[in-house]
């Protein structure tokens, strides 16, 4: 999952090759929402992953890697 701050946090997801996107795109209004995503999405908490995740927030954008169900991925497809 990438995500930016323009007019609120926008998130986009990329195929496992890095290259390919998904169709499915998040817009949250504050950055809770993208530590909320990321704990739902299986995305590894620890001191830091939550350190890299909370840099990303505070430049405005980053990236981090999910750990998505089937279901999860399906969502995001379709």
């Amino acid at each position: 999952m990438s995500y930016m701050l323009r007019n609120g946090w926008h998130c986009h997801f990329l195929e496992a090759d890095l290259k390919t996107p998904l169709p499915r795109r998040l817009n949250f209004p504050s950055p809770e929402k993208i530590v909320e995503t990321a704990e739902r999405g299986g995305y590894v908490m620890n001191l830091e992953g939550r350190q890299a995740l909370e840099n990303g927030i505070e430049k405005g954008r980053g990236g981090i890697w999910l750990l998505l169900t089937e279901q999860q991925y399906q969502k995001l497809r379709n």
